[in-house]
């Protein structure tokens, strides 16, 4: 029995996207090609890989068992070619990264554009997703490297520690809030907030903790990014919930206030997991040697 690497390439794609046409454009294949090419490959197997529903597809149990081995020998083949490529000029290796909201914003930017700038022959593509995601993607193979908060289930993992992460309250210029060493969530949900669109792995993770509360998040305005967002607390709309790096710069520029939550979670250590740090292709590994090697900088709020 036969199987292309283009069907098992195409049957990943498929799978992450959860449909054959988002699978099929991820190919550059027509989508008539790749409905073609799933059904030759499971007439091959005698066995249905996908089940189709209205939304897309999702695997079956045998659909399953072949992602899991497709994954592991197209991994093989990406990390065979990475270590032969050290020796042909211009070879491009790809790493895929899944990253949640702080790290991808505040951490991964300066880092990632001055690897890429010492290796032309590699592309990384980026994805932000809730910490839960990014460990689902890792287990499963979509991405190579993943960074999350150290809360999350990290079981089947190599972990190692990247970076710390405070989560601040940011408050206009001369809010009584502003006065206050640091403040319980649960003491400022009677506020408004200027929130992060969705979808937002920080946003998911405050939302789901005001909840719990019993005592949803009021948005005024939802923004794109941290630094819009600390701009709209400054002109006095709201209160802002944003990662201390952020809010730095933010306090710097637009005088907010900081002011440190002093919830247990609000105080994280983002950590880089991988699922075998050796069976990674030649770019990610040196990618993930150089991201755990990066000095971090000392994590000491101040509300000044």
């Amino acid at each position: 029995m036969r199987f292309d690497l283009t069907d098992l390439r195409l049957c990943l794609l498929v799978a992450e996207a959860g449909s054959i046409t988002g699978g099929a454009e991820r190919a550059h294949l027509t989508l008539a090609s790749a409905s073609a090419r799933i059904r030759g490959l499971e007439e091959t197997l005698g066995v249905a890989l996908f089940m189709r529903h209205p939304q897309g597809v999702i695997p079956t149990p045998a659909g399953r068992a072949l992602l899991a081995h497709a994954q592991r020998v197209l991994g093989q083949i990406e990390q065979m070619r990475g270590e032969l490529g050290e020796y042909a000029a211009g070879l491009k290796g790809n790493v895929r990264i899944a990253s949640n909201t702080v790290a991808m914003s505040e951490f991964l930017p300066d880092l990632l554009g001055a690897y890429l700038a010492e290796h032309p022959g590699v592309e990384i593509s980026l994805r932000e997703q809730t910490s839960s995601a990014v460990v689902q993607a890792v287990l499963e193979g979509a991405a190579d490297i993943g960074v999350v908060s150290d809360w999350i289930e990290l079981t089947g993992l190599e972990t190692v520690p990247f970076r710390q992460d405070r989560l601040v309250v940011v408050t206009p210029p001369g809010h009584a809030l502003a006065a206050r060493h640091e403040a319980a969530f649960i003491d400022v949900l009677n506020s408004e907030f200027i929130g992060l669109t969705g979808p937002s792995a920080l946003a998911e993770h405050l939302d789901g903790h005001a909840r719990r509360a019993g005592r949803p998040l009021r948005y005024r305005l939802r923004l794109r990014d941290f630094d819009s967002l600390c701009r709209a607390v400054a002109a006095g709309a709201a209160l802002g919930i944003v990662p201390l790096s952020a809010a730095r710069r933010a306090a710097d520029s637009l005088g907010v206030g900081v002011v440190p939550l002093s919830d247990p979670w609000a105080l994280r250590m983002l950590v880089l997991c991988v699922r075998e740090r050796d069976a990674l292709p030649v770019h990610a590994r040196h990618l993930l040697e150089r991201l755990q090697t990066t000095p971090a900088a000392p994590d000491r709020p101040s509300t000044t």
